[in-house]
């Protein structure tokens, strides 16, 4: 997207708003794409929202930022309510930055938008599995015995992602330079490109190790290109494993197990810290190997369960039993 110009909005709603919205709008997306260098992505989302805030500006009467008050960014927030609190949220920080933006380039004399805060999500705990569904789970993967490739690769893959807590983004970007199986550690690339070294165990150590010395092979032998030989997990045409491939394998898997609940490939990675909690894990170190940027966002694993509450409560109340 060329930002910064008419065709870098190119949408019809950017041909609905007048000349001072644009003109702002146009400079702001130029100035997170050029000298922000922000991604393509992100520079859409904000545009997308950014769209949206000036035309319901417009639709109340204001031409430009300059007479906008806290409770207008209020009342624009309130108009979003059939949204989930997580998109009001995202886009209530993208007006925070346009209008910090304009204060920078002297359009307005203060950021109103500063005292409006953001919609508190409610808060609701992961879907995790128990120890003895994992278990049943990756058995169900690859029986003892099974030396068919698909199921080698699928026992490695879940195997490895229930150890490191990995996303399913990170499981299929994995190269095989990026395993140390004798020294049991894998380095995931997570979100904003960020690397960390992360310890597995002996079971996932053995169910890489039979992977790649009696499944892999075969897979890359059926790829025409040679292209995804640096991959650690293949598809059956010898091609890098997609998302949406690890998504199927993790539900026929959970199928095959018997599990009743609908599993995702985050569950696993919900499940790694929840058991690493109640193993007596400090939340600091399962930041540490989740990826986390804050431990705010781990703290949601040290919530106890209704099981844990109601084992406690029964095992310490005196009139319990």
């Amino acid at each position: 997207m060329d930002s910064g110009t008419d065709e870098g909005m190119g949408t019809v709603e950017a041909t609905a708003l007048n000349a001072g919205f644009k003109e702002l709008l146009s400079q702001f997306l130029a100035h997170i794409n050029v000298e922000r260098g922000l991604a393509k992505a992100t520079v859409h989302a904000y545009e997308s929202d950014l769209l949206r805030y000036c035309l319901w500006l417009q639709s109340q009467g204001f031409k430009n930022l300059s007479t906008v008050e806290a409770q207008t960014v209020e009342d624009f927030v309130a108009s979003l309510q059939k949204e989930s609190a997580r998109s009001r949220a995202r886009r209530l920080a993208s007006v925070h930055e346009f209008h910090r933006f304009a204060l920078a380039e002297h359009e307005i004399d203060a950021d109103v938008s500063q005292q409006v805060k953001a919609p508190k999500a409610p808060q609701h705990l992961p879907d995790v599995l128990t120890i003895d569904e994992v278990a049943a789970m990756l058995e169900s993967a690859c029986p003892k015995g099974d030396t068919d490739p698909i199921a080698l690769r699928d026992r490695a893959l879940l195997e490895l992602m229930y150890a490191t807590g990995a996303r399913v983004s990170e499981a299929v970007t994995i190269n095989r330079e990026d395993i140390d199986l004798a020294g049991r550690v894998v380095r995931l690339m997570g979100k904003g490109s960020k690397q960390r070294l992360v310890p597995f165990g002996g079971y996932a150590q053995r169910a890489v190790q039979a992977y790649c010395e009696h499944g892999r092979d075969e897979l890359q032998k059926r790829s025409k290109t040679k292209l995804e030989m640096r991959a650690i997990f293949l598809n059956t045409r010898g091609h890098r494993l997609s998302r949406q491939s690890v998504w199927e394998i993790v539900q026929y898997t959970a199928a095959r197990a018997g599990l009743s609940h609908k599993v995702h490939p985050h569950t696993l990675r919900h499940s790694f810290a929840t058991h690493l909690i109640q193993g007596g894990a400090d939340v600091r170190t399962v930041q540490e190997l989740l990826g986390h940027a804050s431990v705010t966002t781990t703290q949601i694993y040290t919530h106890v369960s209704p099981e844990t509450l109601k084992e406690s409560y029964v095992m310490a109340h005196p009139r319990a039993r």
